[in-house]
């Protein structure tokens, strides 16, 4: 079994999608071992996605994470993160596969629904920022 982290952006969360996403992760085979409705405040996005500081599009990422409540999930499944990844579909919903969670919730490149764990590291790192140990038991 292997965990990753996700979760649901601002923009689903708003449209009223929480539920079906929910679902649809439950579908897709997936464990939820932990889940919290938050809202994330400014250094915590900026913590959060510190990697992309220096990226063009690091402050919209930051105004958008911040602009609504969010769900963050620690999930479970053989081969976690792949599998995700593959059930929320390609960062932008124009060319996600059909079916995926980024084709039928998504908006944009920027407004896509979901968050995914990309790498073990970055799976550890992110269920950590936002879960205890005892938490994910």
């Amino acid at each position: 079994m292997e965990r990753t982290f996700a979760i649901i952006k601002p923009d689903a969360v708003a449209s009223g999608n929480t539920g079906a996403i929910l679902a649809a992760i439950e579908q897709a085979g997936f464990r939820i071992r932990a889940m919290r409705m938050t809202r994330l405040s400014r250094p915590q996005a900026e913590g959060f996605y510190g990697v992309h500081r220096e990226r063009p599009f690091f402050n919209g990422l930051v105004e958008f994470m911040t602009e609504g409540p969010v769900v963050v999930l620690a999930l479970e499944a053989p081969g976690a993160i792949l599998k995700w990844r593959e059930t929320m579909g390609a960062t932008n919903p124009e060319k996600a596969a059909d079916g995926t969670i980024r084709k039928r919730f998504g908006t944009n490149i920027e407004r896509n629904a979901t968050h995914g764990s990309d790498a073990p590291e970055t799976a550890a790192f992110e269920l950590a920022f936002f879960f205890t140990g005892f938490e994910l038991l």
